[in-house]
């Protein structure tokens, strides 16, 4: 499906405010109201909007330290009746986690954390993580500011 200088424009008010009206969003791009809508409801129908979010803030949640976790799965715990997909919702689960990504390079997993701080952290690397059969060397990456 071709996207096209319309669709961007749209696609790129609903990034900045998924929470904008179709009213809203015409007078933001320059369309009219039934394009805005016609247009968001074939890139919902095609896939392209997948679904709409919030953005939270974390510090006012109590959950200011936000880190990336790179960690070595040891492949002989795979296909032991575990896919990787499996093994990668079992990391899910773990508290704080907010992504867990299957990557290529030296490491095979990236989890995204948000927690409350470094003692939350060493509870779940320590207490939880570690225990997950499996789960190798781990490099741990704190994210120092976050610009949006």
């Amino acid at each position: 499906m071709p996207i096209d200088e319309k669709d961007w424009s749209i696609l790129d008010a609903l990034r900045e405010n998924a929470k904008l009206s179709r009213q809203q969003l015409a007078r933001k791009t320059g369309l009219p109201v039934m394009t805005v809508h016609n247009r968001i409801r074939k890139l919902e129908r095609e896939g392209v909007i997948k679904q709409y979010t919030v953005l939270l803030d974390h510090k006012k949640l109590g959950k200011a330290l936000s880190a990336y976790m790179l960690v070595h799965v040891d492949t002989s715990v795979l296909g032991k009746g575990i896919s990787r997909e499996e093994y990668l919702k079992r990391l899910k689960v773990l508290p704080g986690i907010e992504e867990v990504k299957s990557i290529t390079g030296h490491f095979d997993v990236l989890l995204k954390f948000r927690l409350r701080d470094m003692d939350e952290l060493r509870d779940t690397l320590v207490g939880k993580l570690r225990k997950i059969p499996g789960v190798g060397n781990t490099e741990t990456i704190f994210v120092l500011d976050d610009i949006k």
